[in-house]
């Protein structure tokens, strides 16, 4: 334990139980100090969030803190009033998510919202905010530091808005940040970049941190320790190398296991020689007059697994829309099973919606919050395969099995749910119409190791068993090396690089790919440092 002195954060025997009585933190108890950063790390449900949250005097959903004292600052929390609690976040704890772009609102200026808490916390006047956020945006290198402020959230790009969440994280100058996950959803090179300017800007500035994530290789380049954690639960603290290189507990030394070992080679296809089953003939697209895809062609064969990997804004995303039927194109032909596809969804028949499903990155947006799991399955259920009464019901516990949840989950609303099971419940929901093509747009970037590992044994389960042939978008690079039998490489709406996965790994041709693959990060302390020192040269 640190000095008393020197402690920014205190937390004593931390309960956390949820609306129905369940127990989601149990006997938690840290220290840290000023300018530390300690790391939060395991599995989809294990606590991690919810402690962060706490550290703010705050409980989501319902939630609520049963025992336990919290002591920020020398402010015991949970005896404060609310207004007290209040007063403290933003101002001596800021909250940092994993989605930049639900924690902005999109009808403000990014001036405006990152300046409006140190202003309303009375810890600068707005003259001084606003130097104050000049001078994050060029420790956070933002481009245009001077005018960049003046733009509205979806005028920049992804790994942009992320470093302008920690600018409004820190715009009040707290003592700890809680890091929710904040690189998870950025593609590795931007992660690379966000990672080492957060790491600098703390340390240039004596910020503490939490920091929340399931990526054991990622928290080493920026955590003095690592908290394990296990059905809310501590199952082992201490010093990141140590834990990293020692682990004490079978727990801890499956996550690491699992992250030394994420870089397995996929299987070969057993239908690479099958029919095409999709494919796009110098197709081009975008939005409001900008072109996103220029010229892209390639074909996806019947019980084959393609991935397609690029940065943001290189077209993924705008690839998955289109073969969904979400765009349409601007130029070019797409066909599906050898007739040609309606580029609009709403021009397609039924069995071209029931054959192609989409699996989206974010659940919390892909889910409505009002329908209980069983009501958002049992949809397409009904509408795809007219399934009703016993069978409906048969089949909904089979798809909950399926991904591994217990059926009491039919019941439940998706805010009781933690973000890896939110996103088995998608999967399930696409599976509902027994589809020909699943397109995966990022569907493991919300997920820790072994739950992750989990869901790409089902899908290739799924492949092995039903023929399911799969479009997998994503950045994790070893997700693809190990499930996909080949990957399209994109950059700037264009295909540079269409190879078989394990061709392209070993002997990557384009400059591109191998700045790609050189970019995921391996399980050591040192290297962030040592990529950013290759990059200075």
């Amino acid at each position: 334990m640190t000095e008393v002195a020197d402690r920014v954060l205190s937390i004593r025997d931390l309960r956390v139980v949820a609306p129905n009585g369940a127990v989601l933190v149990d006997g938690i108890s840290l220290d840290l100090k000023r300018g530390e950063v300690l790391g939060l790390i395991g599995e989809s449900g294990a606590g991690k969030s919810t402690i962060g949250l706490a550290a703010m005097g705050y409980g989501r959903g319902g939630c609520r803190i049963a025992g336990g004292q919290i002591t920020l600052t020398g402010t015991e929390l949970t005896q404060s009033g609310k207004s007290v609690r209040e007063a403290m976040r933003g101002a001596r704890i800021a909250y940092v998510a994993q989605s930049a772009a639900a924690a902005f609102d999109p009808s403000m200026r990014l001036d405006r919202q990152i300046i409006e808490a140190p202003v309303q916390h009375g810890v600068m006047t707005a003259p001084e905010a606003r130097a104050w956020m000049l001078e994050l945006f060029r420790a956070l290198q933002l481009p245009n530091p001077e005018s960049f402020g003046l733009r509205y959230p979806h005028q920049v790009s992804g790994g942009q808005l992320q470093r302008a969440m920690m600018a409004m994280a820190m715009a009040a100058k707290p003592d700890v940040l809680v890091l929710d996950e904040p690189t998870t959803a950025l593609d590795v090179t931007t992660q690379i970049e966000v990672l080492a300017l957060l790491r600098d800007t703390m340390r240039r500035y004596g910020t503490s941190a939490l920091y929340i994530t399931h990526d054991l290789a990622v928290v080493a380049q920026i955590a003095d320790r690592l908290m394990v954690l296990r059905h809310g639960k501590e199952v082992e603290t201490g010093a990141t190398g140590e834990v990293l290189q020692a682990p004490k507990a079978d727990y801890t030394r499956r996550l690491v296991a699992e992250r030394e070992g994420s870089l397995r080679p996929a299987r070969g296809s057993q239908k690479a020689g099958g029919e095409v089953l999709l494919a796009l003939d110098r197709v081009s697209a975008g939005y409001s007059g900008l072109t996103i895809l220029n010229d892209v062609s390639l074909s996806l064969r019947r019980g084959e697994t393609l991935a397609v990997v690029g940065e943001s804004g290189s077209g993924k995303s705008t690839l998955a829309r289109l073969v969904a039927g979400l765009l349409s194109p601007a130029a070019g032909r797409v066909t599906f099973a050898g007739r040609a596809l309606e580029g609009s969804y709403r021009k397609r028949g039924i069995a071209d919606l029931k054959a192609i499903q989409m699996i989206y990155q974010l659940p919390d947006v892909a889910l409505n919050p009002r329908q209980s799991v069983g009501e958002t399955i049992a949809r397409p259920l009904t509408f795809y395969r007219g399934l009703k009464g016993t069978a409906l019901r048969d089949e909904l516990r089979q798809l909950l099995a399926l991904i591994g949840l217990p059926d009491d989950f039919a019941d439940r609303l998706p805010g009781a749910l933690s973000g890896g099971q939110k996103q088995r419940v998608c999967i399930a929901r696409a599976l509902a119409a027994q589809p020909d093509l699943l397109i995966c747009d990022e569907v493991t970037s919300a997920l820790d190791p072994l739950i992750a590992e989990d869901i790409l044994n089902l899908l290739r389960k799924l492949q092995d068993e039903l023929g399911m042939t799969y479009l997998f978008i994503t950045h994790d690079l070893s997700v693809v090396r190990r499930l996909a039998e080949r990957t399209v490489v994109m950059q700037k709406g264009r295909i540079v690089e269409d190879r078989p996965t394990a061709d392209l790994f070993q002997t990557p041709q384009a400059a591109y790919t191998r700045t790609l693959l050189e970019s995921v990060p391996e399980l050591r302390q040192d290297w962030l440092d040592d990529i950013m020192a290759r990059r200075a040269r």
